[in-house]
């Protein structure tokens, strides 16, 4: 509690947060002082944002969580340098420099992580050899920054640029082409990086040395999603900044096509959707995204994974548009407009929006499959014991009957997963108010003390509604958030996701300096202040009872 006090009270210091990553990286360049310095931020922020240096140190952390009926989407948090991206694309640089291809080690943790995750969840169980991949990775999950992955992440950048071009090509009837920048991903947005030789007059748009890159990130990524389906693990895609994002949403696609397929002629894991895409609610394209996604979803038998956030790089988007205007900068978007909203305000209305949406396509998802007599779970009532009874509804599910002009496994999976991740009360409120309003969720009424409330604020949930919708916020932050929802929520699995960055120290300074930043926004309007204020009473209260 006073590591949080101390963190915190830095996070409310505005003009400090801001200079945070310059600080950082001028005191880690002298001799000595380095050493000092990583050790502050070690006792400090590494303390309060990463999980572990490994994932197995992690375990532990994963435990405690699950106790309170949390879960956690574990991540490698390695990340590029943006300030050395920058230079080498305003110099024109091919690539970048590195020693010993760290991005397959990455990969090799990545991969490690899923069955660090897999193996945590099976030994939960006390008959571990009977837990089947289908289970192990239900509340515990793994993110990929695809950033990390590239030797050049300028590659990213390339394909961004030609996706973008390509699309004025598209006929306006086409309900991709409505959609603001960065757009909505199509299948053939990845032709030119998996089918090359079919699309020799085009590879001048990509330089040869961008495409080898890209086809090899994208063999990595199937490495990565084939382990967490045979371990029955779900991955998280993240976004990241709109000159990335094409490219991210072109091979995002091309995963939940390929692992989230719902026809009958593969073999999906019950543990739908695996793959998740990651969609911001500060881009103006975003509404109007997800439901192009919900119906392109529908349309290919394919199971849509949504991490919604608001997004956490505002200000440098709004940056690197005016610069762009300027004749500089790493924008590609195409609009007058930036590709973000202007005011904080319309990032909540289309964040919310959103919700109501994406909470109206997990009721229609769950009653089509009510219908054909696969929702026969179990609801936990007010004292049950939190547990995992949830395998017996879905062995039931497989034994239904689909009607004949649907596929089978459509019915006896979720073909909608939805993960809110916000640290704002108000969109949290939301979302539980959604659930009830749908029909998802009934309320009760609680028990403080032994007293039964006179008010029905506590929201039960059925286990397939647990399937489908999680509520994330990151670790270390908003724990006060996290443990109202707990409170205000019935269910046998966790419904609260905690996003656990883990890593060796000197890998993840980069995702420190950009957290620093990022607290500002995430925490601003005396969030940063609360969390300290919330920290203080704690600690008197230990004290002073």
């Amino acid at each position: 509690m006073v590591r949080a006090y101390v963190v915190y009270s830095i996070c409310s210091i505005p003009w400090l947060v801001d200079s945070a990553p310059d600080i950082l990286q001028r005191l880690s360049s002298l001799p000595v002082i380095k050493q000092i310095t990583e050790g502050l931020v070690r006792v400090t922020f590494f303390k309060q944002f990463v999980g572990a240096d490994t994932a197995e140190e992690c375990v532990p952390l994963l435990h405690s969580l699950r106790q309170a009926n949390k879960g956690a989407l574990l991540v490698y948090s390695v990340e590029v340098d943006e300030n050395e991206i920058t230079r080498n694309f305003v110099a024109g640089s091919a690539s970048i420099s590195h020693s010993d291809n760290p991005q397959k080690r990455i990969i090799d943790e990545m991969i490690h992580s899923v069955d660090v995750v897999a193996n945590f969840e099976a030994n939960l169980h006390d008959d571990a050899a009977a837990y089947t991949s289908a289970s192990s990775g239900k509340s515990t999950w793994v993110a990929i920054k695809l950033t990390a992955l590239l030797p050049d992440p300028n590659a990213l950048v390339a394909l961004s640029s030609y996706i973008v071009n390509s699309r004025k090509l598209l006929s306006s009837s086409a309900p991709e082409s409505a959609v603001p920048f960065p757009g909505a991903a199509r299948p053939e947005d990845l032709d030119l990086v998996i089918h090359p030789s079919a699309n020799s007059s085009c590879k001048d748009k990509l330089s040869s040395e961008h495409i080898q890159q890209l086809k090899g990130l994208y063999d990595d990524l199937v490495r990565i999603c084939t382990r967490a389906k045979e371990r029955g693990v779900k991955v998280t895609i993240d976004a990241e900044y709109s000159w990335y994002q094409p490219a991210i949403d072109a091979l995002t696609l091309a995963l939940m096509r390929e692992f989230n397929s719902l026809s009958t002629s593969s073999t999906p894991t019950p543990n739908q959707p695996l793959v998740y895409g990651t969609f911001q609610a500060y881009l103006r394209r975003t509404p109007m995204h997800i439901a192009v996604a919900l119906a392109d979803a529908k349309k290919h038998n394919y199971a849509l994974g949504v991490k919604l956030v608001r997004g956490a790089y505002h200000p440098y988007e709004i940056s690197a548009h005016d610069n762009k205007a300027n004749g500089g900068g790493l924008s590609i978007s195409p609009d007058r407009e930036p590709p973000v909203w202007q005011e904080k305000a319309e990032t909540d209305k289309a964040y919310d929006d959103c919700v109501r949406m994406l909470i109206e396509a997990v009721k229609e998802d769950i009653g089509r499959c009510s219908k054909e007599g696969t929702s026969s779970r179990s609801v936990p009532n007010a004292n049950q014991e939190r547990g995992n009874g949830w395998l017996s509804g879905l062995t039931a599910a497989r034994r239904s009957t689909p009607p004949q002009n649907e596929p089978e496994l459509r019915r006896s999976v979720p073909s909608v997963g939805v993960l809110f991740g916000t640290h704002n009360w108000k969109s949290c409120g939301l979302v539980l108010d959604e659930i009830v309003k749908n029909g998802l969720g009934t309320r009760v009424s609680s028990r403080t003390g032994g007293h039964l409330s006179s008010t029905s604020n506590v929201v039960r949930l059925d286990d397939e509604v647990v399937d489908r919708i999680a509520i994330g916020q990151l670790y270390g932050m908003s724990d006060d958030l996290s443990d109202w929802i707990v409170s205000r929520t019935i269910s046998s699995s966790p419904l609260v996701i905690k996003y656990m960055p883990y890593g060796a120290l000197a890998d993840v300074m980069p995702y420190l300096s950009r957290r620093a930043v990022e607290n500002k926004s995430v925490l601003g309007e005396g969030g940063a202040t609360n969390e300290r204020r919330r920290a203080a009473r704690e600690i008197r209260r230990r004290l002073f009872g």
